[in-house]
């Protein structure tokens, strides 16, 4: 079995424990609402709403990632993935501090002379990430969705 299945698998996994979790909740929420009173329909509607914020949640969370993911295959096959093969390390793995900034000058400046181009946002918000700056990753990485969107539907 190859790494993206087992990652796959794991995924339908979660989601399927997530699914029977929010039945339950769903089904108790009923149960309090159908008791009567105040309280219990209060307490029943507001367990009613988890299950619903729940779905929402894994949602959006699976579609970015299933979208993160079809671009970093789109990079991948056009060779533009950041080689950081021989950057140096931590102890732990990351990449050191000084060579991930290093890093992220030099893709920044790629960035900056074409914006509009999802490949540019793409590699900056890998580059964000490798110097730790997750959410300014997640931003990037958004753009570059929307701008590859762009692009396929023109």
């Amino acid at each position: 079995m190859n790494k993206a299945t087992k990652v796959l698998l794991t995924i339908g996994v979660m989601v399927l424990i997530l699914g029977f979790y929010f039945y339950l909740l769903g089904t108790r929420g009923i149960s309090l609402v159908q008791t009567g009173g105040p309280v219990n329909i209060g307490l029943g509607i507001g367990v009613l709403i988890l299950p619903i914020i729940g779905v929402w949640i894994v949602g959006a969370t699976l579609k970015a990632g299933f979208d993160h993911q079809h671009l970093a295959q789109r990079v991948d096959d056009e060779g533009l993935e950041l080689d950081v093969t021989d950057l140096p390390r931590m102890p732990s793995g990351r990449i050191s501090r000084e060579a991930a900034d290093e890093l992220f000058q030099t893709i920044k400046a790629e960035w900056e002379k074409d914006p509009d181009n999802w490949r540019n946002s793409y590699r900056l918000a890998r580059a964000y990430d490798y110097a730790g700056d997750r959410g300014r990753a997640r931003e990037t990485m958004k753009r570059a969705v929307a701008l590859e969107r762009q692009e396929s539907s023109s």
